[in-house]
């Protein structure tokens, strides 16, 4: 006799197993403890620019690999698919790529996050040349799902696009058939990021409060939509 089973969320608490019998008989199985997934709005508000992580918190290699995997799956322009990625959640890896990627352009007084609060892993992106010349509408569908991915497991990051790619390839070794148009930093977020609505005065630069509370502008929505049905 064949069965199937469903696990129903209960308030956030508890998760019923269910058994559904092919004669429509419904059993109770099991009760158990589960966690409440976020919505998909609470995704996209928690998705955000993270620069300070827990360091000493590591993401597992299949995390990184699963990550990935949502990019494969995403869109692909013209169904291309000329990413290549390289993955490093090594500590000295780490480090070489930290050191030539350049963080956060408005805060001119930081030089990045220090020693503990630096992230545990990285995503490089990479065009095949070889594949396709252009590929700059994947790379942002690419980077987006990842960050949207990590978020859902409870970490975050940052697209980094201001780098030194001529010290990144070299000390990496990646070969020359590779663009490096994107550097993802990944870990357990540190920081508290708020967003608020663009002021009069128009200016859209990030700023941190005296308690390193990170706040980013956002034009209303009114603004944006130039035509509505």
């Amino acid at each position: 006799m064949e069965s199937a089973y469903h696990a129903r969320n209960s308030g956030g608490k508890f998760c019923l197993i269910y058994n559904f019998h092919p004669s429509k008989s419904v059993y109770l199985l099991a009760i158990t403890s589960c966690h409440t997934p976020m919505d998909f709005a609470e995704i996209i508000l928690k998705n955000r620019s993270y620069r300070r992580f827990y360091e000493e918190q590591s993401i597992p290699e299949q995390t990184i690999r699963e990550l990935v995997n949502y990019a494969r799956l995403s869109a692909s322009s013209g169904n291309i698919q000329g990413l290549k990625f390289y993955l490093s959640t090594e500590t000295a890896k780490n480090k070489l790529i930290f050191s030539s990627v350049r963080w956060a352009y408005y805060l001119k007084d930081w030089d990045g996050p220090t020693e503990g609060e630096r992230p545990s892993a990285y995503i490089i992106l990479l065009g095949d040349t070889e594949i396709h010349k252009t590929i700059d509408v994947d790379v942002g569908v690419a980077a987006q799902s990842i960050l949207l991915g990590a978020v859902s497991m409870g970490y975050g990051g940052c697209m980094i696009g201001s780098l030194d790619r001529v010290s990144l390839r070299k000390k990496l070794e990646i070969p020359d058939r590779f663009e490096i148009p994107l550097v993802i930093a990944l870990g357990k977020p540190k920081e508290k990021i708020v967003i608020e609505e663009i002021g009069e005065e128009g200016n859209i630069e990030y700023w941190r409060d005296e308690h390193q509370v990170h706040h980013v502008p956002k034009r209303n929505l009114e603004e944006l939509i130039i035509h509505l049905f």
